[in-house]
């Protein structure tokens, strides 16, 4: 008889940390609250808060996990800088979160923690090769093979949102021109939507004027998914892999945006292998899921 693994995840984002015990692959007890705005101390001790709450009602789920947006240092014990949450660069995360809970913490990319829940649990189930990616605020992507997360030698496998895709571009969050997250992420489609509409447009009135055949909002939303679509079809040459799974609040508009990256991705991979793409299944759930599915992995 096999013991069903339980561990807690935790995953911390710009607005809103949430956290939830993963008994077996069923999600338990999932918790939602605002991040802390006064610095990194704070989240921490939030984080901490809920751990213990939920081990207060799940005593044996020892094994924590937590998912952050941005890159970790080599050993993943320290967050380099995560740009949307206030005070949150090179901070010491394990180190922090063992003083306040006394046990071992595993951090991981969130990026990478949906990567792993949606190949054991989601959209890749039963692929040997997928590749995660999130279209929102930013872009990042986890690259999973034989079921667990290929991190390259530095630690840094799997941030597009940060290769070349026009250069001289618009400068992105991490000081890079023509990044692909300064060229195609949610954020960037508003700020060109907005500068040709002469007013404030967020990412999904730039979708929904798309749709309805507005001129600048279609070329706006053109390129943007081209873009991405090119880096699938680089990403496909690359690594191969069987899948993609794309996910992420700009994704999330559904037709529109996946036909406009498959056609792109086709069309550049076209002559060496076919691109797969399909929907994220996790939805919100993803971060919270990778990051106690990490805490099993080590």
């Amino acid at each position: 008889m096999t013991t069903e693994q339980v561990s807690i995840g935790v995953d911390v984002g710009g607005t809103k940390i949430a956290t939830g015990v993963l008994r077996g692959d069923q999600l338990l007890s999932r918790h939602v609250q605002p991040t802390p705005e006064t610095g990194w101390e704070a989240v921490l001790d939030a984080i901490a808060t809920q751990v213990q709450d939920l081990q207060t009602a799940h005593p044996d789920a020892r094994l924590v996990g937590v998912g952050i947006p941005g890159p970790l240092n080599a050993d993943r014990t320290r967050v380099k800088f995560a740009p949307n949450i206030y005070g949150f660069t090179d901070v010491p995360m394990v180190d922090g979160l063992r003083d306040r809970l006394g046990q071992r913490i595993i951090l991981e990319n969130d990026a990478k923690a949906a990567a792993l829940a949606e190949a054991h649990m989601g959209a890749a189930r039963g692929t040997e090769s997928s590749i995660y990616v999130t279209v929102s605020t930013g872009i990042g992507a986890g690259i999973v093979l034989n079921g667990r997360i290929w991190r390259g030698r530095h630690g840094i496998a799997g941030e597009i949102g940060h290769i070349t895709a026009l250069p001289g571009g618009p400068v992105s969050g991490a000081g890079l021109d023509g990044a692909l997250e300064a060229v195609a992420s949610g954020t960037a489609i508003a700020r060109d939507a907005s500068y040709a509409l002469n007013r404030d447009v967020s990412t999904a009135e730039a979708f929904t004027l798309a749709e309805q055949g507005h001129p600048a909002a279609r070329r706006i939303i053109a390129q943007a998914l081209r873009h991405i679509g090119i880096a699938l079809a680089d990403l496909q040459k690359t690594i191969d892999p069987e899948v993609f799974v794309v996910g992420g609040g700009v994704a999330s508009v559904g037709d529109y945006f996946f036909q406009g990256v498959q056609r792109a991705a086709d069309e550049y991979a076209a002559g060496f292998a076919p691109v797969t793409i399909r929907r994220a299944q996790l939805g919100t759930d993803a971060g919270v899921i990778g990051a106690a599915l990490a805490a099993r992995h080590g």
